[in-house]
């Protein structure tokens, strides 16, 4: 999947944007691999991050920048206008978990946080939130956190739930498409 980056993001519209869903480890406790978790309710960056950062602003001190891996994200926008200020946001691929969010803050420094996929059942999500901001959890990655709540539950956390959005979550290629396709054996190669 290709990121699309989006240079100038027009500031939020909507005042009555609800408050982001978090679940954070309790002040104090060792840091681990994640400090907690995000469920957001979109795809749409834009539109989540500054809802995060205006939660974490007072809790954290001012978040300054935000890292994702384009992965399940579609568009990445650069800066991200959040109350007051400006947040930047870059990307990684291979640094970056999937399925986690970088934070950073000028008074606290660096905060992981597990993404919830926003398709991802209530109570799944519930369960994903507890389990990344216990500090006497497992120390999970957040992509092995997802897998061991698959894993227990035996649904898709956050799956593609039909086709057209599968189209478009995929880039345009259905993954059940994508599973289906076999390479061709090289000549010589073993039985």
């Amino acid at each position: 999947m290709s990121a699309t980056i989006s240079l100038l993001p027009p500031p939020p519209t909507d005042p009555a944007v609800p408050a982001a869903r978090l679940s954070l480890k309790a002040p104090g406790t060792p840091r681990g691999l994640l400090d907690g978790a995000w469920w957001p309710r979109s795809r749409d960056l834009l539109r989540e991050l500054p809802e995060l950062a205006d939660a974490l602003d007072p809790r954290w001190g001012r978040i300054t920048r935000i890292a994702v891996n384009p992965t399940h994200w579609p568009v990445i926008p650069r800066k991200v206008p959040v109350h007051g200020h400006v947040v930047k946001v870059g990307w990684f691929t291979t640094e970056l978990d999937p399925h986690k969010v970088l934070l950073l803050s000028y008074g606290v420094g660096r905060w992981d946080l597990l993404v919830i996929p926003p398709e991802t059942s209530p109570a799944a999500a519930a369960r994903l939130m507890a389990a990344a901001s216990d500090p006497t959890g497992p120390p999970l990655t957040a992509s092995a956190l997802m897998a061991a709540e698959e894993a227990r539950h035996g649904d898709s956390v956050g799956g593609v739930q039909n086709p057209e959005e599968a189209w478009e979550y995929e880039g345009g290629a259905s993954s059940t498409h994508a599973a289906a396709v076999a390479l061709p054996r090289r000549p010589g190669a073993g039985t």
